[in-house]
């Protein structure tokens, strides 16, 4: 189970990490948050529902390419796009959901420093995480949040572009990120199939 997912009877999946692991996965889950931003100052049980749900978020992508990676254009890349309708709609369709997503990612990246902040690590031994199948999902979500910021730093535009990462000296300052973006899909990769198993 050491470093991947395994199911679990009933649903779920399980699996075990050491301290490092712990630290890692956490302090990139908390950096995630920090990029998608805070959210609501009066939280989702101090806002009026009616309010949130009219509220109108940002008409433009992001301009940091991490953030613009978490939340793409609706119809397309806006650089290329000619039409002036199909831009109108892209500005309409983020207006609306922009709010609504970032609020999905940001409750997923807290659950996961939640479940990882619960974990008991004992020196060199590792600390088994079972995860309900919900948490399965935000787990899911995070994971790939992670590597989506990751490859835009790194400017991994295709799967060959990571491979050729790996080639990079051990000196190299991206050599530790292409390390944890491949950790995090062989994690991902491992709690698809154990939801699928």
């Amino acid at each position: 189970m050491a470093g991947h997912f395994e199911p679990l009877s009933g649903g779920g999946a399980a699996v075990a990490l050491d301290e490092v692991e712990v630290s890692i996965l956490r302090s990139l889950t908390v950096q995630l948050l920090e990029l998608i931003g805070p959210g609501d100052a009066a939280g989702p049980d101090g806002a009026d529902p009616l309010a949130r749900l009219f509220a109108e978020g940002p008409s433009e992508p992001p301009s940091d390419p991490a953030l613009a990676r978490l939340f793409p254009d609706a119809y397309g890349d806006p650089d290329t796009a000619q039409d002036p309708q199909e831009r109108a709609y892209a500005a309409e369709f983020r207006r609306y959901t922009e709010n609504d997503l970032r609020d999905r990612k940001r409750e997923d990246a807290l659950a996961v420093v939640r479940s990882l902040d619960a974990l008991t690590v004992a020196g060199d031994k590792a600390a088994v995480l079972r995860l309900a199948p919900e948490d399965c999902r935000r787990w899911l979500g995070t994971l790939n949040d992670l590597r989506l910021t990751i490859g835009a730093r790194l400017e991994i535009t295709h799967e060959d572009d990571g491979e050729a990462l790996l080639r990079l000296p051990d000196d190299d300052p991206r050599k530790p990120m292409v390390m944890a973006h491949l950790w995090l899909g062989g994690l991902q990769e491992t709690l698809v199939d154990a939801l699928m198993g």
